[in-house]
């Protein structure tokens, strides 16, 4: 087995994953480093949401390994991979997946009062967050009364709250018109650079490519279409980061 490099919070090889025999991933590896913004841009089917959701241990690879700070993700149990994504990482979808009962403050503090976090530092910590992303307004609105455009701001405040140390986005603006997109990719690249958060978004945006440090492109989950990146390579000549078949 061989170890990740130790600049790379996340490190992968190998990884595979088919869905009732038809192959998602073939032989994707890549190496994420700490505080960086890194896109996974294709088209539709290419492989991306299937490749973050085993970066984030929600899929297991087979075969493939994956790891997070130097710890092997793809070797632990269903509960310590279900606590690593709750205390470790966070996860926008590209629909906002809202509790209808709770109101948008009580929706974007849920992560921190199921950790445990006082009530009211939760209430804070949440509000700054709609706040910045211009939803502070409705805070004390259930999702049945708010746009889609303000459901998503608000699940991107959910998982910006807890501050994690890797934001998983699945076409985080998928929902929203493009001043909206706008608006909320500034939010989120500013957030992810002033709070030192490792963020890995799977989009078609052109836009957030632009954004992002670096891009890698997939194709079928299986073809080598190389890397956008200012350095191609790092001090030691390793590759910054590859996507092989």
């Amino acid at each position: 087995m061989v170890a990740p490099p130790d600049n790379d919070v996340l490190w992968a090889r190998g990884l595979h994953y088919a869905y009732s025999g038809s192959p998602a991933l073939a032989g994707v590896s890549i190496g994420v480093r700490e505080s960086e913004i890194l896109a996974v841009t294709g088209p539709r089917g290419s492989g991306k949401t299937t490749l973050l959701k085993c970066l984030s241990g929600q899929l297991l690879p087979d075969p493939g390994e994956v790891w997070f700070n130097s710890a092997p993700v793809h070797t632990l149990s269903r509960p310590a991979r279900e606590r690593l994504r709750r205390e470790r990482f966070g996860w926008i979808d590209s629909e906002p997946h809202l509790v209808p009962e709770l109101t948008a403050w009580e929706n974007a503090a849920l992560p921190l009062l199921m950790r445990g976090v006082a009530h009211r530092t939760a209430k804070r910590a949440a509000g700054e967050w709609l706040e910045r992303l211009d939803v502070g307004d409705c805070s004390r609105k259930r999702p049945a009364v708010l746009l889609q455009a303000q459901r998503q701001r608000i699940a991107i405040a959910r998982a910006l709250a807890t501050e994690p140390t890797v934001l998983f986005a699945d076409e985080p603006t998928a929902p929203l018109h493009a001043a909206d997109r706008a608006q909320v990719l500034r939010t989120l690249t500013t957030a992810a650079r002033s709070h030192q958060i490792t963020v890995v978004i799977a989009t078609l945006d052109e836009e957030i490519a632009t954004l992002a440090d670096r891009t890698v492109h997939l194709a079928d989950g299986r073809r080598n279409n190389g890397v956008t990146t200012p350095d191609a390579a790092d001090g030691e000549g390793r590759a910054a980061c590859s996507v092989s078949a």
